[in-house]
C-alpha cells in the first residue's frame, strides 16, 4: 500500500511520482495545496511532515520524507526496473546529480518561480493575507526571500543568484548530455527524474529562449525524450493543468526584460 501526498507543480512531487509511474507503481493520491490553500502547513499534515513540505510517502504504514530519499527508497524497495546504474562510479555520479538539487538547485527554485510565476496572483491578496502566509515559513532567510520576490519580483537582489544556479545546471545538464544519452548513463533513471521538473519549470516560466535546440540542443533533445516518455504523462502532464500553465507564463513572459539581461551570461 502507498500512499502519496503531493502537489501537482511541486518538482520534488514531479519526481517522486515519476519514479512511481517508472516502476509501475499505483498510489493512493492525497493532494496538498502549497499555493493556494497553504495545505503544507496544516497540524495534521505538519505531524506527517514537520518541514512543511510536500512530498510525503507512505508505504505499509512507514512515513518517509525527503524526496531524495524516497526516490533511492522506491528504487531499493521495487528494484525493478532499476533506475540507478549498476556500478560505483555511475551510482557516484547519479548521487552527484541529486546532491546538487537538494542543495543548490532546489533552494533556489522558490524564489526563481515566486518572483515570475504566482506573484501578480498573490499581489491581488490582501497584505495581511500575504504576511500571515509567508510567516508560516519556517526558515527565517526563506520568509525574508518570499517577501523579497514577491515585492519586487526579478529585481529583487536575491533572484540574480538564484536564476544563476538555473543557468549553471542547464550548462552543465548540456555538457553531460553530449557525452551520454540519459543523466543516469545509458538509460533514464533517478537523474533524469529529479532534474525534468527543474528545466519543466523554466519552460512554464516561459524561459523558452534557453530550452531552444539552437541554444542547447543536447538539452532540447533529452526534454522531448522525456516528454515521450509514458511516466511523463501519467505523472506530470495530469497533475499540471493546462490553464494553470499558461497562467504562470504569461505573468512570466511580463518579466522577461527584468531576465532577459541575465540570460546572457550563458551564452
Amino acid at each position: 500500500m502507498i500512499e502519496l501526498y503531493h502537489f501537482g507543480f511541486s518538482t520534488c512531487s514531479q519526481k517522486v511520482r515519476l519514479v512511481l509511474a517508472e516502476k509501475g507503481l499505483d498510489f493512493k493520491s492525497h493532494e496538498v495545496d502549497i499555493i493556494l490553500a497553504n495545505a503544507q502547513h496544516d497540524p495534521a499534515y505538519v505531524k506527517l511532515n514537520p518541514k512543511h513540505v510536500v512530498p510525503t510517502l507512505v508505504h505499509d504504514g512507514r512515513v518517509l520524507i525527503e524526496s531524495s530519499l524516497i526516490i533511492k527508497y522506491l528504487d531499493d524497495a521495487f528494484p525493478l526496473p532499476p533506475l540507478r546504474p549498476p556500478d560505483a562510479a555511475g551510482r557516484y555520479a547519479d548521487d552527484f546529480w541529486l546532491m546538487h538539487v537538494d542543495e543548490k538547485l532546489h533552494p533556489a527554485a522558490p524564489t526563481v518561480t515566486f518572483a515570475l510565476g504566482p506573484r501578480a496572483m498573490i499581489l491581488q491578496q490582501p497584505a495581511d493575507v500575504r504576511e500571515a502566509t509567508i510567516a508560516k515559513i519556517p526558515d527565517a532567510t526563506a520568509r525574508a526571500t518570499r517577501r523579497s520576490v514577491i515585492e519586487h519580483g526579478a529585481k529583487a537582489p536575491e533572484f540574480a543568484n538564484a536564476f544563476g544556479v538555473f543557468l549553471d545546471t542547464i550548462d552543465r545538464m548540456e555538457n553531460v548530455l553530449a557525452e551520454q544519452a540519459w543523466l543516469s548513463g545509458n538509460s533514464f533513471g533517478l537523474a533524469d527524474a529529479t532534474l525534468l521538473p527543474y528545466v519543466l519549470r523554466l519552460e512554464h516560466l516561459a524561459m523558452d529562449p534557453l530550452l531552444d535546440p539552437a541554444a542547447r540542443p543536447h538539452l532540447a533533445d533529452w526534454l522531448a525524450r522525456v516528454k515521450a516518455r509514458p511516466s511523463y504523462a501519467t505523472a506530470v502532464e495530469a497533475w499540471t493543468p493546462a490553464p494553470m500553465v499558461e497562467m504562470l507564463r504569461n505573468n512570466a513572459r511580463a518579466a522577461w526584460p527584468d531576465v532577459e539581461p541575465l540570460t546572457r551570461r550563458a551564452e
